[in-house]
Parts: C-alpha cells; sequence; structure tokens
C-alpha cells in the first residue's frame, strides 16, 4: 500500500500508466471483451488488470494519476446513439474527473476491437454488463506556472 496512490491500482497498472506517453491511448474493458488476444497486441504485449472492479471504478481510479484529453466507448450493435448504464458512468467519472476530454465518442464494436490492437495496453475489469470498454487517450500535465 503506497499513500496517494488509489489501491485499486496494482504495480502493473502503475508501470504501464507511468510509461505511456502523451496521445498513447490505453482499453479498459468488460469480461465480455477479447482481452488476451488484444492485449497481446498493444504496446506492451501482455493483459493487465483491475479485478474485481467496475469498468466505471477502474476508469475512476486510473483519472486518479492519468489526465486524458479524449474518451471513445464501443457502441451498442444496432443502435450506435444508446448509451447503456455502465456507459453514461463512465461518463459522469470522466466528466467529473477531467472535464476537458468531453463527451465520450462512439466506435463500432469490430472498430474499437481494430483500435484497441492499437492501444498501448489493455486493463481488464470485473464489469459484466455490456458495453462496458472505452479506450481512453493520454492527455499532458502542463508546466507549473
Amino acid at each position: 500500500m503506497l499513500k496517494g496512490i488509489d489501491p485499486r491500482l496494482d504495480a502493473h497498472v502503475l508501470f504501464a500508466l507511468k510509461a505511456m506517453g502523451h496521445g498513447d491511448t490505453l482499453v479498459v474493458c468488460d469480461t465480455n471483451f477479447p482481452a488476451d488476444a488484444i492485449a497481446r497486441q498493444t504496446g506492451l504485449g501482455q493483459l493487465i488488470s483491475v479485478a474485481n472492479v467496475s469498468a466505471p471504478d477502474a476508469v475512476e481510479a486510473i483519472l486518479s494519476l492519468l489526465p486524458v484529453e479524449a474518451a471513445a466507448r464501443m457502441e451498442v450493435m444496432g443502435a450506435p446513439d444508446e448509451i447503456p448504464p455502465v456507459q453514461a458512468e463512465v461518463q459522469e467519472v470522466l466528466t467529473a474527473h477531467e472535464p476537458g476530454a468531453g463527451r465520450l465518442s462512439g466506435v463500432e464494436r469490430f472498430a474499437f476491437y481494430e483500435e484497441a490492437k492499437k492501444a498501448f495496453c489493455v486493463v481488464a475489469t470485473g464489469e459484466r454488463r455490456f458495453y462496458g470498454c472505452f479506450i481512453l487517450t493520454k492527455g499532458v500535465i502542463p508546466p507549473e506556472a
């Protein structure tokens, strides 16, 4: 346990967050996402997880350390404008912690898989609700005045 670091984030997640550069992306996914197969194709090359944590809780923990400039959600198949509760909850977390990141943009399911393969890493959660999959783009921390 370390002071000031959310206990939901283990050493693997901390390493990945620190190693990411501006513009790198991180996937936060639910339990139905093909996380391991896609994670092997990412920059990190291995799956990391925040087990037994919902997607909104994982995003909240990640945003306690990671500056985010943009975020996307996996669209519901056949209803791309539908916002399931899990996505609304993540939007609330995003708005509270990173208001400059704006609204979650929608990405069609299969296009989401392709974008996920280009990510720096994949963080699997214990989220069991469908469409609990998100892509966060790392922003910057401005210099002190």
